[in-house]
């Protein structure tokens, strides 16, 4: 009777399990791109002007945050990946990230990436090579605190309606096995 009942249920299971999967994956991934938003506008605009020429301080913002802060922040490297103008401070230094993404954003238009500049901090950061008479890196960044939230939350409604389905799909395939007559042996004549 067991077998009976979920033997159909297993193949909608299935798909239910492979469509939250979906949902999750899709929106996840649109909440982590979106992050970038503001950093990508930063990090063009800040490494066309120091490849043009400009001064520092025309372009590093005067306002320094802290790295947990939601605000976008910005910091300008020389070629040799070391910071040379912060809006950022992590306790009191320039937070400064693995010298294998200064590496990679050399052959690249722009580097997109996660970033942990400390232990429970994560960030959305955004780093650009530019050229000109003294070449370097820009690196936009804004903390996931809150997307990082909005993740969990998707998670907890994701699971939540995957369970709901799964729950409905095996009282429906139970009720119907339920009400279906027995299967009877073979009819004799």
């Amino acid at each position: 009777e067991m077998k009976r009942t979920l033997l159909p249920w297993f193949p909608f299971a299935f798909l239910a399990t492979v469509f939250a999967l979906m949902v999750y994956a899709a929106v996840q991934q649109v909440y982590r791109s979106s992050a970038n938003d503001p950093q990508i506008q930063m990090a063009e605009d800040a490494a066309a002007k120091l490849a043009g020429g400009a001064p520092l301080a025309e372009v590093v913002p005067m306002e320094i945050v802290d790295a947990a802060s939601l605000a976008p922040y910005l910091i300008v490297f020389i070629e040799n990946g070391a910071p040379v103008a912060a809006s950022v401070r992590l306790g009191a230094r320039v937070p400064v990230p693995p010298p294998g993404v200064f590496a990679a954003a050399r052959g690249v238009p722009e580097q997109r990436l996660t970033w942990q500049p400390a232990r429970d901090m994560r960030s959305a950061i955004v780093v650009r090579h530019y050229g000109g008479k003294n070449p370097g890196f820009v690196l936009a960044g804004r903390s996931l605190r809150e997307v990082e939230q909005r993740i969990a939350r998707l998670s907890g409604m994701v699971i939540t309606m995957w369970a709901g389905a799964i729950g409905f799909l095996l009282v429906y395939f139970g009720v119907v096995a339920w009400l279906s007559p027995a299967e009877a042996g073979p009819r004799r004549k």
